[in-house]
């Protein structure tokens, strides 16, 4: 009577049903190759138990959301594509494609209306498109009077032009600047009126650099030219820029904080031939500057630690802005910014050639802020 029972109910059947289901699923998966598998990843999954197939295939299906929900659908109700197409919204997120290793992925227009409601008190607010008026500023020195020309820098703006005009920003693209006109141009820049009505900003500089700041296209050993990073941090302060109070400020650099250089890469550095264990101690105390100012809602992606190098591939462009394009093309979408910069942080675990680390500085952002790109 009890083995009656059991047998009759219907979470215990649907369990049962279940199982085999899920393991019919994950099968179709694999021989459909909509994964996208290696042939030694597909030999894992035949060969490992049922109960151990989810575990081998979770994070091929994270990234293959769209087609694993297709053939979801097909697998429980045997539908044709015609009628798999109405019920496509239930993968989430945008479709994949043969180009989605560097083309940027829209946020569903669903998630972010959810995603507003939802955490209204944890994201940083997001203004409508159309009411919006974002603003994105790229500075990048190229050619110096005294230093190396960086070359392959021209990849690095037309990637990072595409990329924030993807993101919905205006993108204001300066070149050849000494610190004097790096400044003039963001205290310009700072009282732009557009920014009233924005939600956010971009300020990306590329250039050689040393511990304290930008190099300036005058710089040279014995006549410094650099604009100092607090000078950043303070014109676009909360007392200087009213208008972007409690909005995100994005500050990228890619640039050398020191004179550690390798041998197989141009470097960032206007050094040649210093060593980074040369660099004296009391150099420490600069990051230490950093936390003490008083300031909200910025948040500063640079391309290495401090004392350290960063690499620039003359035919590809910066190692840094290669990474930090191809993150925020895929994952943007779905993650904060934070979230973003640490996927770009990853990439750098282990180097193939030479060692540079991003690191994520004087953040002093409240919230989360998601770029929702697409909305």
């Amino acid at each position: 009577m009890a083995e009656d029972k059991r047998n009759k109910n219907p979470l215990k059947v649907l369990e049962s049903v279940g199982k085999e289901l899920l393991t019919g699923i994950l099968d179709d998966l694999v021989e459909k190759n909509v994964l996208k598998l290696e042939e030694t990843e597909k030999k894992k999954f035949h060969d490992a138990k049922p109960e151990d197939k989810a575990r081998i295939l979770v994070d091929s299906v994270r990234e293959k959301r769209h087609e694993a929900g297709q053939v979801l659908v097909k697998t429980f109700l045997n539908m044709d594509k015609n009628s798999m197409e109405d019920l496509s919204k239930i993968a989430a997120g945008p479709a994949e494609s043969a180009e989605s290793t560097d083309t940027l992925k829209l946020c569903p227009r669903e998630e972010f209306l959810t995603m507003s409601k939802e955490r209204a008190g944890e994201i940083y607010p997001i203004k409508e498109k159309n009411d919006r008026t974002r603003l994105a500023l790229i500075i990048c020195n190229t050619e110096f009077d005294h230093l190396p020309l960086r070359t392959g820098a021209e990849l690095d703006i037309a990637g990072m032009k595409g990329l924030l005009e993807g993101l919905g920003y205006s993108v204001d693209v300066r070149e050849k600047l000494t610190a004097r006109d790096m400044e003039s141009v963001l205290w310009a820049f700072a009282a732009r009126p557009e920014h009233r009505s924005s939600d956010s900003i971009f300020l990306v500089f590329m250039s050689h650099g040393i511990l304290d700041g930008i190099c300036g296209t005058l710089h040279s050993d014995k006549t410094p030219d650099v604009l100092p990073y607090d000078t950043i941090f303070r014109i676009f302060n909360n007392r200087n820029c009213i208008s972007l109070k409690d909005k995100p400020k994005v500050i990228i650099v890619q640039a050398c904080r020191g004179a550690n250089r390798g041998d197989l890469w141009v470097s960032d550095s206007p050094e040649a031939t210093a060593d980074s264990d040369s660099q004296p101690s009391v150099n420490l105390e600069e990051d230490a500057v950093y936390k003490t100012h008083v300031e909200k809602d910025f948040i500063a992606f640079c391309s290495s630690t401090p004392h350290n190098v960063s690499w620039r591939d003359i035919t590809k462009g910066s190692l840094f802005i290669t990474q930090l394009i191809a993150c925020f093309q895929k994952y943007s979408w779905r993650y904060h910014l934070e979230e973003v910069f640490r996927m770009v942080q990853r990439s750098f675990d282990k180097p193939d050639v030479k060692a540079q680390m991003p690191t994520i500085e004087r953040q002093s952002m409240t919230r989360y802020f998601y770029l929702f790109p697409g909305n």
